[in-house]
């Protein structure tokens, strides 16, 4: 048995999807099942590799649309900088523009980009070729040149033309014209569309009835594999809230577009998975009234604990959220709520963990509240080994579907409150236990909002903290790695035996 994961992309500031693949990675090694995990989007000036590896996946787990059709295994950058520069074909001079940036010029005008790997600064991934003060090439490293970018230039700026690929004895594996957003895939044999190019992919995986392909995004390939899966198994992994909640009616209802196709043509799949037995009733009730057909749907959590953290000393009246710093995760309204919750509580301490476009706005905002001493962005980083060192744990999000970062906060016993919505909150939250579910109504003022925020932090921090840390550790028992597992081998086994049960 293979499963094959289908997903668009990845970056450094990846989302909850890519988490839960990097946990679900971590289930199938337990369980010792070969699993894939297929990325289907251009990545740009990067190695994949750099980003899998910094969410946990191995290397031979990875499979990009792109490199799959060359013969270059997906690995971590390796090209010596003396490599590259024994391939200049006259003398240069070096200068060193950073640690990570050097550039090689010939002559005024004329010069090679040289960006070398971060932890190994003799190790070239990418090279830009600049001629007469125009970029004409750039070269992009693993082990080898994988594939090259062919510039030519167009209203005084670089436009991209070509982009060939590589296999590794210098031979072209394939080209991709690009005329603006026109793009096609040009082989030996055979010009395609980027439709076709991933239909050739899956077909090129030969799935066969002890197959498992599951969809975490999937609007580019979900007819595909309907159409070539063959005697495979194919489910839907659903990451967030799945309808718009303002919109349904009786005869109507307005789907995630996300999940759309898979949603309307549910009797063609062999399963769904949904990280909470809310949003599981909530998604049943509505296939059977919108669909009149309810196909199996298992609830199986998106994250896992590998281990519960105790904490040996705790900082006083310190909180932490961790997310992206995006505006549907409304850390302004927390920033607002910390601040008011400062005349009560002079001595709290609020750390913001995360990156997004959101970062400058909310360091403006800060400022602007003259709250530097006692608010601070923290940034991106593994916090496994820091939730612990913290009392509180808040939320502002008005939309979890799970809730990655609330997992991980209970797993170290933090006290909680977020807004209570829909899904993640109350299956972390429980109030009056382990913290506060604070009312929210979608649509109230935001001022309202920030104040209820305030107030259920005022009241955890108030209540006795010692007790609620204890209820969080208590309900982390149920999100081990064992306990998930258990859950994704019985949903294994029961789409196996074609088990329509829910």
């Amino acid at each position: 048995m293979t499963i094959y994961n289908f997903n668009a992309g990845i970056g450094w500031a990846s989302s909850g999807v890519e988490y839960a693949q990097a946990y679900r990675a971590k289930i199938f090694r337990q369980l010792k099942t070969e699993a894939k995990f297929i990325f289907t989007d251009f990545i740009r000036n990067e190695n994949i590799i750099n980003l899998t590896r910094n969410l946990g996946f191995l290397d031979q787990e990875i499979i990009w649309l792109y490199q799959s059709f060359t013969d270059f295994p997906l690995a971590a950058g390796s090209y010596r900088l003396e490599k590259l520069m024994a391939s200049f074909t006259s003398s240069a001079t070096k200068i060193p523009k950073s640690q990570t940036e050097i550039r090689f010029e010939f002559s005024p005008g004329n010069w090679v980009e040289a960006y070398l790997k971060r932890d190994d600064p003799q190790v070239v991934e990418r090279a830009e070729f600049v001629n007469r003060h125009v970029l004409v090439r750039k070269d992009f490293f693993t082990s080898g040149r994988v594939y090259s970018e062919y510039y030519v230039p167009q209203n005084k700026r670089a436009q991209l033309y070509l982009r060939r690929f590589f296999n590794q004895d210098g031979t072209t594996a394939f080209d991709e014209l690009i005329d603006g957003n026109n793009i096609c895939f040009k082989f030996s044999d055979q010009v395609l569309t980027k439709t076709e190019l991933l239909q050739r992919f899956i077909k090129n995986l030969h799935l066969s009835a002890d197959d498992v392909v599951i969809l975490d995004r999937d609007a580019d390939v979900a007819q595909l594999i309907l159409e070539t899966k063959g005697a495979s198994k194919v489910g839907c992994v659903v990451h967030a809230e799945h309808y718009a909640v303002n919109q349904p009616s009786r005869d109507h209802i307005l789907w995630n577009n996300y999940y759309e196709y898979d949603f309307t043509h549910a009797r063609d799949f062999d399963f769904f998975v949904v990280a909470t037995a809310q949003q599981k009733a909530k998604l049943a009730e509505q296939f059977q009234q919108f669909q009149h057909y309810v196909p199996p749907i298992y609830v199986v959590p998106v994250g896992n604990l590998a281990k519960i953290r105790y904490a040996e000393n705790r900082r006083p009246y310190s909180l932490i959220t961790a997310s992206r710093l995006a505006s549907e995760k409304h850390l302004d309204w927390l920033i607002q709520a910390v601040v008011k919750v400062h005349a009560t509580f002079p001595q709290i301490r609020f750390d913001i963990y995360g990156e997004g476009g959101e970062r400058t706005h909310l360091s403006q905002l800060i400022k602007d509240l003259s709250a530097e001493s006692y608010i601070s962005l923290q940034g991106h980083r593994d916090l496994t080994e820091v939730y612990q060192d913290y009392e509180l744990y808040v939320s502002a999000s008005t939309s979890e579907g799970f809730g990655l970062s609330l997992l991980e906060a209970i797993g170290s016993g933090l006290a909680m409150v977020g807004l209570d919505v829909p899904y993640g909150n109350p299956t972390f939250i429980q109030n009056g236990k382990n913290g506060v579910l604070v009312p929210y109504r979608r649509g109230e003022e935001a001022d309202v909002t920030i104040q209820n925020l305030a107030n259920g932090i005022i009241q955890a921090l108030r209540g006795d903290l010692q007790q609620q840390h204890q209820a969080s550790y208590q309900l982390a028992q149920q999100f081990t790695q064992a306990q998930v597992a258990k859950k994704w081998q019985g949903l294994l086994e029961g789409i196996q035996k074609h088990d329509k049960s829910i």
